[in-house]
């Protein structure tokens, strides 16, 4: 991958911590400084489609507290059922 040179302002106490870790880590400051820069973009970046979407079967409609609690304690009891039948 080609890289682009920038320029950043950055807090002295935090290229103090960067110099510590690339020292102790044994990579160069600036694979920090591209790693924190790669975060923040991922952090930061729009995607086309949603992360989730409504593909499953179901009724379509958002359940209640209680409906969804009452599933929940149904699983827990199933799988405690099958834990103790071993």
């Amino acid at each position: 991958m080609s890289m682009k040179r920038t320029n950043v302002y950055a807090d002295p106490e935090d290229l103090a911590i960067i110099k510590e870790a690339a020292k102790r880590r044994g990579i160069s400051e600036a694979e920090i400084i591209r790693q924190g820069i790669h975060l923040a973009a991922m952090a930061n970046r729009v995607w086309d489609e949603p992360l989730f979407s409504r593909t499953f079967e179901g009724s379509g409609r958002t359940l209640s507290n209680s409906e969804v609690r009452d599933t929940v304690a149904d699983a827990v009891r199933r799988e405690t059922d099958a834990g103790t039948a071993a």
